[in-house]
């Protein structure tokens, strides 16, 4: 879908541009202990890439509709799998306690701060709708292109948008002002959990995706 197509598909105030990054996968041990004890901060925007991949994976389905052809709704449902498994689970619940933290800190940003843990739950809640479409589609069900398509692209908005203020805003504050104290409350936040797409032993059902983000990484792709 271009993207003035996804501005006039959500509501007027998410309309931004969605950005797109790629980076070489697994570059980084995301959210290893020993890696976050190192550099949080690095860790955390290092996920945030990893994430923002599989946003541009959704972005590439989302243009198939554009164009006529049949997304694949299989890759489409790992991709929202794993970011409601894994990013709502465990990457947000641990961001809310660095936000809560920080805002201690930083009163100047309270309120962007509340704000993005505000988002977390509407992104939630757009991944479950879009997560229950795609279930639906692929278990025969007959819904309309129009509605998966506005479904998938609100949550590329949401989220790419989501990621963009929290890099451009918070990370860097978080970096300059969060004590040991508080990384420690931040890694407490939530058991530790062994990454099913990224970490060093993927899960079954996310190999396919792991080689597709691995091709998609492929210099002149």
């Amino acid at each position: 879908m271009p993207r003035q197509a996804i501005r006039s598909a959500v509501p007027g105030y998410l309309a931004q541009t969605y950005c797109r990054a790629y980076v070489h996968p697994y570059a980084v041990p995301l959210f290893q202990e020993e890696a976050e004890m190192a550099n949080p901060i690095a860790a955390w925007h290092a996920e945030h890439v990893y994430f923002k991949q599989l946003l541009d994976l959704l972005h590439k389905q989302v243009d198939a509709f554009q164009t006529g052809k049949r997304p694949n709704y299989e890759l489409m449902l790992d991709i929202i799998s794993y970011l409601k498994d894994y990013s709502d689970k465990y990457h947000h619940p641990r961001e809310d306690v660095a936000f809560a933290r920080l805002a201690k800190h930083c009163p100047d940003i309270e309120l962007v701060l509340a704000r993005l843990r505000q988002e977390h739950r509407v992104i939630a809640r757009a991944g479950e709708t879009l997560c229950t479409l795609l279930n639906e589609i692929l278990g025969g069900a007959v819904i309309a292109r129009t509605e998966a398509e506005v479904a998938a692209a609100t949550y590329l908005v949401y989220y790419g948008n989501h990621i963009a203020k929290e890099d451009d805003v918070i990370l860097s504050r978080a970096g300059q002002t969060l004590t040991p104290e508080d990384w420690e409350a931040v890694r407490n936040a939530v058991p530790p959990s062994h990454d099913p797409l990224f970490g060093d032993r993927p899960e079954a059902r996310y190999q396919e995706l792991r080689r597709q983000i691995a091709r998609e990484a492929q210099p002149g792709d």
